[in-house]
């Protein structure tokens, strides 16, 4: 039997284009925010992505960095204020999610302790940091594939 070889990906995004975020706020922001950048896909139940990056956002505007450890504590109370299941708030899985959010540039380890990068606007870490870094160095890459195939 053949041994067959599995491409990976060196890097990797999903964008999707949804209406202008007129009238939300809170959950159902930061929830269509992570369906656009596609952290969390369409129809998913488990959704803790979202109250992992909405207790990082509340920690940014105190200038705060959160261990694992209390942003799986804050997710939860989040989670009871919402009337949401406590499905996904294990230790295990918010560390997966951070592990996620960090993938995407969206938040900084540091000495053990997350933060939105540098507390900056995710606005202005898109910017910087996926729009011109990440999304160029994989259209470039798209590109080279266009030109090699003639």
């Amino acid at each position: 039997m053949a041994k067959v070889s599995i491409d990976r990906p060196l890097a990797e995004i999903t964008l999707r284009k949804y209406e202008k975020p007129y009238d939300l706020s809170g959950r159902e922001l930061v929830k269509k925010f992570c369906l656009s950048i596609g952290l969390l896909q369409p129809g998913d139940s488990r959704d803790i992505v979202v109250d992992v990056l909405r207790v990082l956002l509340e920690a940014r505007n105190e200038k705060k960095s959160l261990n694992s450890k209390e942003i799986e504590e804050r997710v939860i109370i989040l989670r009871k204020q919402d009337n949401l299941p406590l499905l996904g708030t294990a230790a295990s899985n918010v560390r997966r999610q951070l592990r996620r959010l960090k993938e995407l540039f969206l938040i900084e380890n540091i000495n053990n302790n997350y933060r939105i990068s540098e507390f900056e606007k995710l606005s202005i870490i898109f910017e910087k940091k996926i729009e011109k870094y990440y999304m160029a160095s994989i259209v470039e890459r798209i590109k080279e594939y266009f030109e090699a195939i003639k």
